[in-house]
């Protein structure tokens, strides 16, 4: 018996997008993002449309003109999709759909179909499901539109259930508001529990958390520093769930590595507040390195989206050390001494190719020690787990055992200092 093959539909795509007048479209490909956002979900991109434009027209976002000169793209070229790099109304999705006869997505709905696509955990697929929900609530008339007046109830209906009933639109929408509210709910108790979790890792341990755009190479740059292994592909959004593991720096420190979901420009205000309790690591973080795409053309535009974001996580004050990965991809020198001669905080490596990690150890460990506090301590042989502990969140600089005791001098965090201070003495 010949075993069934499952066929994946990919979508005949035209990318349409619009620039401030003036704009020099031959610099840069202000639509490249979209296409692969659009190439992530599954689509096959056939072609692009450019519009320079002072404000957005209120029925159509591009104006009829525009509108009809989309239809006829879609018609020549039997396209059955049309993406816009911006975020539209419902009402602008109906009129456009009405004019280009196809089904048109913004940049939102794209972005959200994505996170849907890579959800693998639990908490991630309700984060997902929240932020889409969010989105579609104001959309349900559109959503709905197959849906005539019939009633749910009436007709054919049993003893009890005849009468004037309730539309389906009603219906779904109030469905859906509930649905909001229970979400809302799992989320904040998961979200209490991951701070709680957070909050206990971070009480002793030095925590470092990796942010950065979408596809700046954070899961490469984690398994370059721990050998964690974990998932990396040439794609955005291949991350959605934080991952953490043991990191060693120079200098005996230790440290707690989370590698976070990447960031980008017009991020969904919904996801970023669905994905909160998954950032929580981002705002508990001693220490957070900013991984960005040292080749990427719009790597300035990027540093802005991240830092953004940030700041709407009220995690921009948290000292961040810049990373500038992947400059095994320019052509020369030159080019990486334009980028540090504008950062010059920053560092240039390669995780792919394991160039420039010391440097980037050496600076993380100078950033993390110099926010430590010095305490010589006498612990006793029997206090073997505490001992055992130390070489986890405390940095060894002298040892000498002494009448059953263990007589250390370290350098410790300063939320930890209550667990040796029963230990102090005094040199």
């Amino acid at each position: 018996m010949k075993s069934a093959k499952k066929t994946v539909f990919a979508e005949r795509a035209l990318l349409v997008g619009t620039v401030s007048p003036g704009t020099d479209l031959r610099r840069s490909d202000p639509l490249e993002e979209l296409a692969r956002l659009a190439e992530t979900a599954g689509a096959h991109v056939v072609d692009q449309l450019f519009q320079q434009r002072e404000r957005p027209d209120a029925r159509t976002y591009v104006g009829s003109g525009k509108a009809q000169e989309i239809a006829q793209i879609v018609r020549d070229q039997s396209l059955n999709c049309v993406i816009f790099d911006n975020e539209l109304s419902p009402a602008q999705v109906q009129n456009l759909e009405k004019d280009v006869k196809v089904k048109v997505i913004d940049r939102t709905e794209l972005i959200l179909d994505i996170f849907a696509t890579h959800a693998r955990t639990y908490q991630a697929k309700l984060q997902v499901e929240l932020a889409q929900l969010e989105y579609a609530l104001p959309r349900i008339a559109r959503l709905g539109a197959h849906i005539t007046s019939e009633q749910q109830a009436g007709g054919g209906a049993g003893i009890g259930m005849r009468g004037p009933g309730e539309k389906q639109l009603e219906s779904d929408r109030r469905l859906a508001k509930q649905r909001v509210t229970s979400l809302r709910r799992e989320l904040k108790i998961i979200e209490e529990r991951k701070r709680r979790e957070v909050s206990a890792r971070s009480l002793e341990n030095t925590t470092v958390c990796l942010v950065g755009y979408t596809n700046a190479g954070k899961s490469t740059l984690m398994n370059a520093l721990t050998k964690a292994g974990v998932f990396v592909e040439d794609r955005l959004f291949s991350t959605l769930d934080t991952r953490t593991r043991l990191c060693s720096f120079g200098g005996g420190v230790k440290v707690l590595l989370s590698d976070t979901v990447g960031f980008i420009r017009d991020l969904p205000h919904g996801l970023v507040a669905s994905f909160h309790a998954t950032l929580e690591e981002a705002s508990q973080a001693d220490l957070l390195l900013h991984v960005v795409d040292a080749s990427s053309p719009q790597a300035e535009e990027q540093i802005k989206a991240v830092r953004d974001v940030l700041k709407e996580m009220k995690c921009s004050d948290k000292p961040t050390l810049l990373v500038f990965n992947k400059v095994d991809r320019f052509r020369d020198a030159v080019e990486r001494q334009i980028i540090l001669k504008r950062h010059p905080e920053a560092i240039a490596l390669s995780a792919k190719a394991g160039e420039g990690l010391e440097e980037l150890r050496r600076r993380a460990s100078s950033m993390l020690t110099a926010k430590l506090i010095e305490m010589d301590v006498e612990i006793p042989f029997g206090e073997g787990k505490l001992l055992a502990e130390l070489t986890t969140w405390s940095v060894e600089t002298s040892r000498a055992y002494v009448d059953g005791h263990v007589r250390l001098s370290l350098r410790v965090p300063e939320r930890a200092r209550y667990k040796l201070e029963r230990w102090r003495s005094e040199k």
